[in-house]
């Protein structure tokens, strides 16, 4: 399409790499016309190479950290000005769990990272909206989409509370979605994604056979970064201007599928 974004600005949270859906989803939204700025927590900026990213999309990249409000307020406010107006769109693509880190099992958690995970993967949505909407930073009809994971809705061994974190993060696109969208038309929903090789999505314990599975089970296979990116992409356009308070399946079609051929030969050997 190339004009699928023409006009558009707004921020991209996350990209670490070529890997992160982030990332892809930068470049997708350059193709298609749109202009935005990047971040990441210093740390990630530090482990990543966003400079080179931002290098390829012209884009300007803001330090900050997403579980502090005086970080999110000067990133909204100097994104504006890098910008030249109020923003259409938001990328929330953050998520990290000390505990699945450092080995810990779901039945000795080290309950202060418990906080942490909750915190960076899904509070820390919130206090974007929030800083946002204070701002008013935020064109009418603006999209706004976080990134989660079926483990909100069921339970995955070694996904821990990460899966809590992503269930938190989907009830906050209900609530802010229903206070956004009355207010001010902007639209907050999550896409539940495959499972995906990320960086972040490769330290779990057992994904390779998370990623075996659901391939298995999907009728259209596992959906790629790139295709979540695609997907991203028509989120934020004017297309899809009445989705909100959504959490969006992205997954091959593994959500709606109780047991699949390619499942059952397998079993069957």
């Amino acid at each position: 399409m190339a004009n699928l974004l023409k006009g558009k600005k707004g921020i991209i949270f996350g990209a670490l790499d070529e890997n992160s859906i982030a990332w892809k989803t930068a470049l997708r939204v350059k193709e298609e016309g749109g202009e935005f700025t990047l971040t990441n927590a210093p740390i990630a900026m530090r482990l990543g190479t966003i400079n080179k990213l931002a290098e390829a999309c012209n884009a300007q990249v803001i330090a900050a950290d997403a579980t502090s409000e005086t970080d999110l307020n000067n990133l909204f406010t100097k994104s504006m000005e890098v910008l030249g107006g109020k923003l259409d769109f938001v990328l929330h693509s953050i998520g990290m769990s000390p505990n699945i880190r450092k080995g810990k099992e779901y039945g000795d958690m080290n309950y202060e990272w418990y906080l942490k995970t909750l915190d960076i993967s899904a509070l820390s949505f919130h206090k974007v909206l929030q800083a946002s909407e204070k701002l008013d930073a935020l064109n009418e009809w603006a999209s706004v989409v976080g990134l989660s994971y079926i483990a909100a809705q069921r339970a995955y061994p070694d996904y821990t509370d990460m899966a809590q974190a992503k269930a938190m993060l989907e009830s906050i696109a209900r609530s802010y979605g229903q206070r956004y969208g009355t207010k001010k038309k902007v639209r907050v929903n999550t896409i539940s994604q495959s499972p995906t090789k990320t960086t972040a999505g490769t330290g779990i314990s057992g994904f390779d056979v998370f990623f075996d599975f659901a391939e298995m089970m999907s009728p259209l296979g596992n959906a790629s970064a790139e295709d979540c990116a695609n997907y991203i992409a028509v989120m934020f356009s004017d297309y899809t201007r009445m989705v909100t308070m959504q959490n969006l399946m992205h997954d091959g079609g593994f959500s709606s599928s109780g047991i699949t051929n390619n499942l059952i030969e397998r079993l069957s050997k």
